[in-house]
């Protein structure tokens, strides 16, 4: 029993956790595996004491009762080594001796884990379950008035454009003004959304470029990379595969001499550049990438000390609008390449939005706009930004596409949402609906951290350590004894798998509708929903 001085308001019991460890003493030969692998060190070996009593039926004994001593596995309750409920323990014991389960009460961490004044550290997550997306069906099946397809007996040409698309009349008017003109790319609709090499682990950022690689060289998908803010390897910017890849340069000049340095040995341009200005999960404040994931690699790229947490900068000083954001960042941008590279801002969900995209119509260096909406996953965020700021993405690209249609620039300036996409395991089906609400293509991160990598994270708070750098299957951190479990291999070979299924199920999606030679952008009515609010604002057909 605990004295009373040894009392805490800290103090916890294993029921006050939200996951608690079995353990089986008869299966368990105490090989050590289990504490080995725990990412945040929540069981150790103990020493445990059990009094055993020995009792006679003859007549006339005593009773008597000894002492043994035996050794096993034992939970820690201090908050700061709480079971984050990985299940890593789980995986590596050859008995079936251990495993975490999940409360049946609400627990008392939440309300400890911020002692000394820290904030709780964790891989964000928004902790609601279901999603809009998930509720719009595809309604318009073409049969006798148009000439359905059938998605496994004809060619589909599934491919979105990136870049200012202008008709030949204005392409030559265009020259004649400005004397260059606008480039345009053409890549596969699903981009391989930002996250930074030092978000990520060396051994994830190479299998993700190994698997795009692969889809475009050997399966002729064009799929696209984006690197996310902070820089990226030297070796990558002076490679033949840098074409594959969007260079995201922050609004804050975060990491980007390492790029400009680099400009003059690039054997190819890159896809396209990105300016984050903002980021949906995590919006105003950016994200943190903590000290624990700062190694000197990840410092010397940055232009920072190693061992120092690093918060997403502000947008620069020079940069007071968005009109002299585009003047200054874009047009720069563009002269660097030599007008060669279309150039995008990407804009976190805001009410705001219309006003960024009204200054891009009337401004010809704009290539494009990506809007992250609020539901993205992140191992980067406060919690208090990521659950309470933010727009969805869904009403976002809606109101941006029918503005556009106004204007009459539909085809001229390619959105593109992210945040939330696939979230419930409905990647195609999400990507398919935003594409008809106007989007030309759609950035995904998370979806890939569970289906390529094996992420054991989930929207109950399972795991969920990102940010720490204590990733127990090697996906977001930096130290060499965890990325190291990750085979960069396997994770291209999944990528291929994720991108391969992808494909199928859009071209099911898109058959019925007749459309064979291009994507369904703004086809809007193709949808329907039973939530007669979210059509009214979404502007299509309310079904029950």
């Amino acid at each position: 029993m605990l004295s009373n001085a040894a009392i805490t308001p800290s103090t916890l019991s294993v029921k006050d956790l939200p996951w608690q460890i079995l353990w089986n003493k008869d299966k368990c030969t105490l090989c050590g595996k289990c504490t080995a692998v725990c990412p945040v060190n929540a069981i150790e070996s103990g020493v445990f004491r059990k009094r055993i009593v020995r009792t006679s039926l003859e007549q006339g004994a005593t009773q008597s009762s000894d002492h043994s001593i035996f050794y096993g596995i034992r939970q820690k309750t201090d908050p700061a080594y709480s079971c984050v409920g990985c299940a890593m323990c789980s995986l590596v014991c050859p008995n079936d001796a251990i495993i975490p389960v999940r409360s049946d009460e609400a627990d008392k961490l939440r309300f400890h884990i911020n002692r000394g004044g820290r904030p709780r550290t964790r891989g964000g997550r928004r902790n609601v379950s279901g999603s809009l997306l998930d509720q719009i069906k595809f309604i318009r099946i073409s049969m006798l008035t148009d000439p359905a397809l059938d998605a496994g007996r004809h060619e589909f040409e599934l491919r979105t454009l990136l870049g200012r698309i202008l008709s030949p009349e204005e392409n030559l008017k265009f020259v004649e003004e400005n004397g260059w003109i606008p480039p345009v790319r053409e890549i596969y609709p699903l981009i391989i959304g930002g996250m930074s090499f030092g978000a990520l682990s060396p051994s994830m950022w190479e299998g993700l470029q190994m698997g795009v690689a692969y889809l475009n060289e050997e399966l002729g998908m064009p799929v696209r990379i984006s690197t996310g803010e902070g820089g990226c390897p030297p070796r990558l910017l002076r490679s033949r595969f840098l074409k594959y890849v969007i260079l995201q340069i922050a609004s804050g000049y975060f990491g980007w001499d390492e790029i400009i340095h680099s400009i003059p040995e690039m054997k190819v341009d890159p896809c396209a550049i990105e300016i984050k200005y903002g980021q949906g999960a995590k919006p105003g404040d950016g994200g943190l990438l903590m000290w624990h994931k700062v190694n000197s690699l990840i410092a010397a790229i940055r232009g920072v000390p190693s061992g120092i947490s690093l918060p997403s900068p502000p947008t620069h000083q020079t940069q007071y609008s968005i009109e002299e954001s585009v003047a200054k960042m874009i047009q720069s941008m563009y002269m660097a390449w030599g007008f060669r590279v279309p150039v995008y801002p990407k804009i976190s969900g805001t009410s705001t939005a219309l006003a960024v995209l009204n200054n891009l119509t009337r401004n010809p260096y704009a290539a494009g706009l990506a809007i992250d909406g609020e539901d993205g996953g992140t191992g980067a965020a406060y919690n208090v930004s990521m659950n309470h700021m933010g727009h969805p993405v869904a009403s976002n690209i809606r109101d941006c596409y029918l503005n556009l249609v106004k204007v009459g620039m539909q085809n001229e300036i390619p959105l593109f949402a992210a945040g939330g996409v696939g979230k419930t395991g409905n990647l195609a089906a999400n990507a398919a609906a935003l594409i008809m609400l106007g989007a030309s293509g759609v950035q995904v991160g998370k979806y890939l951290m569970e289906a390529a990598a094996g992420c054991l994270g989930s929207e109950s708070d399972r795991c969920n350590i990102c940010n720490i750098g204590l990733c127990p299957k090697g996906i977001t951190s930096q130290d060499p004894r965890l990325y190291r479990r990750l085979d960069p291999e396997q994770v291209a070979q999944r990528i291929v798998d994720v991108f391969i299924s992808f494909d199928i199920e859009l071209k099911k999606i898109v058959a019925p509708l007749g459309r064979s030679t291009s994507l369904p952008i703004g086809m809007s009515d193709a949808l329907g929903i039973n939530d007669k609010g979210a059509a009214e604002r979404l502007n299509i057909k309310y079904v029950v």
